[in-house]
């Protein structure tokens, strides 16, 4: 080696204990601030949580004594109502950026650690690389399914293809519930919809080979196929009004679809309501197919009546409120228009 090379080396190695300084000065300083910031969620925590007690007491105070109080009382408690109304919205706003404990499920299977995303840029992260996930995933799902339905055609193929749907869907929910404890406002049916799919996928995994199975089987690959391509849909129009979130401004907002949609993803819908009408109605007569099945001379598997009834189960959820959603959504823009009128 070179005297000049040595040289070079020596410097490089000076420039970096200089940087090494620098950086421990820095890692020091964020260690203690990491340590402030940490006393200050726990005291924050603290000081939200007897607030809200002792406003809670207060109420109950109010509700007991409302009939024995005079006139300036009842002003007096009106203006503390309201400000304590005020309060509990200002809370609520606080609690966005404190860390809060996970719910059962959170806590069952990850353990009593916290999932808060505490910036709005970090929740919309977190929603996008969602969505992506779920977007390969749909992929894998529709190449698989086109793979089992005119290639290929084994039980252990079709094994694999129903554990990854019984992994997705698990992964799913778990995903979702994080989304959930982050604000998401994912409830009602969408949340229980998962929950039912993983049992489909766990049941069609453990279904034995035998002649029902294959009587049944291409009909459930062109659900599958169908029912990917529908997601596809789905995806590139959630995708779109993601982004219209956050071209708005509204970066915090986690509301998102499973399978559906909410009332605020209206613009630019009307294409999707048939295919996913249609989609419902091939579980419809999934169930009906396995209705059948379940009366074969060949059939002794209960998996056989036990899909179809979740197969029906998924047609009258997705049904009913997709046309809840679609009579909630006419009735107000009826109720928009007339107020335009007056």
């Amino acid at each position: 080696m070179s005297i000049n090379a040595i040289d070079d080396c020596i410097d490089d190695w000076n420039n970096l204990q200089k940087e090494y300084a620098v950086l421990e000065d820095d890692f020091n300083t964020y260690r203690k601030q990491l340590d402030h910031l940490y006393v200050l969620q726990e005291k924050s925590q603290k000081i939200i949580k007897h607030q809200k007690r002792r406003y809670q007491l207060i109420l109950e105070t109010f509700k007991k004594n409302e009939n024995n109080l005079s006139l300036s009382e009842q002003d007096a408690v009106k203006d503390i109502k309201e400000k304590i109304a005020q309060r509990q919205d200002n809370f609520k706003q606080m609690g966005d950026n404190l860390p809060r404990p996970s719910g059962k499920l959170l806590t069952c299977v990850l353990g009593p650690i916290s999932v808060s995303l505490l910036k709005k840029s970090e929740r919309f992260k977190y929603k996008d690389e969602y969505e992506k996930f779920k977007f390969i995933c749909i992929i894998i799902t529709l190449l698989f399914s086109f793979v089992n339905l005119f290639i290929l055609e084994t039980r252990f193929l079709d094994a694999i293809f129903h554990f990854m749907l019984l992994w997705y869907y698990c992964t799913v929910t778990l995903r979702e519930h994080i989304l959930m404890h982050n604000g998401s406002r994912i409830k009602g049916w969408w949340v229980f919809h998962h929950y039912i799919s993983c049992v489909l996928s766990g049941i069609l995994l453990i279904w034995p080979d035998g002649h029902v199975y294959h009587l049944f089987r291409r009909q459930f690959m062109a659900f599958s196929l169908y029912l990917s391509f529908v997601q596809v849909l789905q995806y590139y129009y959630q995708r779109g009004c993601l982004y219209r979130l956050r071209a708005l401004g509204e970066k915090g907002n986690m509301d998102i679809t499973s399978e559906g949609f909410q009332t605020w993803m209206w613009r630019g819908l009307t294409f999707l309501i048939p295919f996913l009408f249609l989609g419902h109605f091939f579980q419809l007569y999934n169930a009906y197919t396995l209705y059948r099945l379940s009366y074969h001379e060949d059939c002794f598997e209960w998996q056989v009546p036990a899909s179809g009834f979740v197969f029906l189960l998924l047609f009258l959820g997705n049904f009913i409120t997709t046309l809840l959603v679609i009579q909630h959504k006419i009735s107000k823009t009826i109720n928009q228009q007339s107020n335009k009128k007056l």
